[in-house]
């Protein structure tokens, strides 16, 4: 089969390898789509991987086969996959911090070498255990392969809305208006709150008003906390999403957040960063800061329904489709979009 071997930063080869091999718990699904993640990119770009590995883990496909023990899965039968799932057992498990789990992190589907997510190939390999414990979701005959694509983002940006504790009413910033703050954009209107997005692009500024932003700014706009805070009765907003790894965006959290409310990490920083705070910032105002890595168990089904009852319209953040050969073409334009460049799928 066809995939997109890691073979060194910024080093993909489109080769020919074996299909994975399956065990009698294992199901061999064939990729139909493969969405273009920030995290793939930044596995891609840097050196936190040893190679060689497949990458890639917003996938949706058919079933190509089934292992001799499988039950209640049947060939052609078309899925989403979820690339990790949790042991439900261990203390961080318990706590409801499934993205800790050590099963979460270390067991995952794969194409080929080091298991690493495995989208980027014509066929992935799913676990006995993933398979065991609802990482496979049926898709709905209405529904396309490019939106059950979504299921596994969406969960990500779910647990972070759930995290933060976003209720009807509030008023959220939405720092960046890539495709994951215009996701949060859809979510938090979905959820009865007020959005405001920043982005440096007009088109990602205008975007996020077409996807439900009641007002959107120029990030480095002199006036943001002004502006927010004339939206908001001068209190400024209750919760603030990072979607950007930026220092200034953090710094604008602080001056856009009202006191009491709570400031999210998204988007990963680089590891070389370090933001100076004084502390009183915090303890005085009573701002929370908080992160959110990854999906969660708990909102699995919840984002499913999202996105198969279409909740949130995914397919307006669609903006280019490649073929897998093409993947390192791909990677190149979301390093560098284009003004309509917002959700990249892959297509074996």
């Amino acid at each position: 089969m066809k995939a997109q071997v890691f073979r060194g930063v910024n080093q993909l080869s489109y080769e020919d390898i074996p299909e994975p091999t399956l065990e009698a718990d294992e199901v061999l699904v064939k990729v139909k789509v493969v969405g273009l993640c920030q995290s793939d990119i930044k596995k891609i770009r840097y050196p936190l991987y040893e190679p060689p590995r497949i990458f890639g883990h917003e996938t949706a496909g058919t079933i190509a086969a089934v292992g001799s023990q499988v039950k209640n899965w049947q060939l052609g039968q078309r899925v989403a996959v979820m690339h990790h799932i949790p042991c439900m057992r261990c203390n961080y498990c318990l706590n409801d911090n499934f993205s800790m789990c050590d099963t979460y992190k270390n067991i995952c589907t794969t194409a080929g070498f080091t298991p690493s997510g495995g989208g980027f190939a014509e066929y992935v390999k799913v676990p006995g255990h993933i398979v065991q414990n609802g990482g496979l979701i049926p898709i709905p005959d209405n529904i396309s392969f490019e939106e059950a694509s979504f299921v596994e983002p969406t969960n990500c940006c779910l647990k972070a809305v759930k995290k933060a504790q976003i209720t009807p009413g509030q008023t959220v910033l939405i720092a960046g208006a890539g495709p994951i703050g215009l996701m949060f954009v859809m979510l938090v209107k979905y959820f009865g709150a007020r959005a405001f997005a920043t982005d440096l692009l007009p088109s990602r500024i205008d975007k996020a008003l077409a996807v439900g932003a009641e007002a959107a700014f120029e990030a480095r706009d002199a006036n943001l906390a002004n502006n927010i805070k004339v939206l908001t009765d001068g209190m400024g907003v209750d919760v603030t999403l990072l979607a950007v790894p930026s220092e200034k965006a953090f710094f604008q959290a602080l001056e856009c957040t009202r006191k009491g409310g709570k400031i999210l990490f998204f988007a990963e920083f680089p590891d070389e960063v370090e933001i100076p705070l004084n502390p009183n910032v915090l303890y005085r105002r009573e701002i929370d800061l908080m992160g959110s890595y990854s999906s969660s168990y708990r909102w699995q089904n919840l984002s499913a329904d999202i996105i198969f009852h279409r909740r949130i319209d995914v397919q307006a953040l669609i903006s280019d489709r490649y073929p897998l050969k093409d993947l390192s073409q791909a990677v190149e334009q979301a390093i560098a979009p284009t003004p309509q460049t917002y959700k990249i799928l892959i297509y074996p």
